[in-house]
């Protein structure tokens, strides 16, 4: 009779409780989206961010004259955290015969959180609710091969007329290897990887002196445009992510689960479940600071 994932016949590790700090430090390195844009402390009723939506502005004046007065204009915007989630049952015997257990918990738990939380904000899914900024709206500009080199001057420039500055490219697999292997008239590289950042399977470089992080992470999809590749923009100053507690860890073998039409009941199954989760919360300053990049294929209907 076969058992519920996950077993004896499945490899893994054992998860303390204890290493929820590791397990939120490595959801913080696996998402491309909190490493790139600020991050806030975030309580948990949600917070109000000022944001300066424009400067002062000095002016020249003669002896004597008057000194000009002016004044920046603010703004604000809501940012309100939503619970993250996930749930990973596993047999007694599995922890009890397999050692391995903690080690692929730490891999995989951070990656499924980072991994919905970059989606969500690029587009891909819906927002939890309001408070909470996505991507989805952000100009689409196409990087397809054709003209590398003036496709991304053309982001900069897109960006730069939003009047922001990019400060990070965040590109799937295909975009980055379109990216390393474009060559001018020469036959020279154009976008070199940076081999002496910390995290080099990561972090490749930068592009018109922008960072480059790699992720693999849904993107938007289109059926009109082509799907995107990418996103560009000024995550440094005009992106900003909040957690209230960072991530929280939970582990029972007295509940009952309810996995889509199956109710699994932990103690009845000498089972048990780790439960990790986040509050977290996601906005933008101007959407018009970012681009979404798209290859550019458009669907066979």
């Amino acid at each position: 009779m076969a058992g519920i994932n996950i077993n004896r016949t499945t490899s893994g590790v054992y998860l303390p409780p204890q290493v929820s700090s590791e397990i939120w430090a490595a959801t913080v390195e696996q998402s491309a989206i909190m490493q790139a844009a600020r991050r806030v402390n975030l309580p948990g009723a949600g917070i109000t961010i000022p944001l300066i939506t424009s400067e002062a502005t000095a002016d020249w004046v003669a002896e004597t004259d008057e000194k000009p007065v002016s004044r920046p204009t603010l703004d604000n915007k809501a940012m309100t955290p939503y619970t993250l989630a996930v749930i990973v049952p596993f047999s007694n015997q599995f922890r009890r015969d397999l050692p391995a257990l903690y080690a692929e918990l730490v891999r995989r738990l951070p990656f499924a959180l980072a991994r919905k939380f970059d989606a969500t904000v690029a587009g891909a899914y819906s927002p939890p609710g309001s408070g909470f900024d996505t991507l989805a709206s952000a100009p689409q500009m196409t990087v397809d091969g054709t003209n590398t080199f003036s496709d991304t001057a053309a982001v900069l420039n897109a960006v730069a007329a939003a009047d922001a500055e990019l400060s990070h490219w965040i590109v799937k697999p295909p975009l980055h290897a379109l990216l390393i292997t474009t060559v001018d008239a020469l036959g020279r590289q154009i976008f070199i990887p940076n081999s002496l950042t910390g995290t080099p399977q990561r972090q490749v470089g930068s592009i018109w002196g922008a960072t480059v992080i790699r992720t693999n992470a849904e993107l938007k999809t289109s059926s009109i445009v082509g799907d995107d590749t990418g996103l560009a923009g000024d995550f440094a100053n005009s992106a900003v992510w909040g957690s209230v507690e960072g991530v929280q860890v939970s582990i029972s073998d007295q509940a009952t689960l309810t996995d889509g039409q199956t109710t699994i009941n932990l103690w009845q199954r000498n089972m048990f479940a780790v439960r990790a989760e986040i509050e977290v919360g996601f906005v933008v300053r101007d959407v018009n600071h970012f681009v979404r990049i798209t290859d550019g294929v458009v669907d066979p209907s």
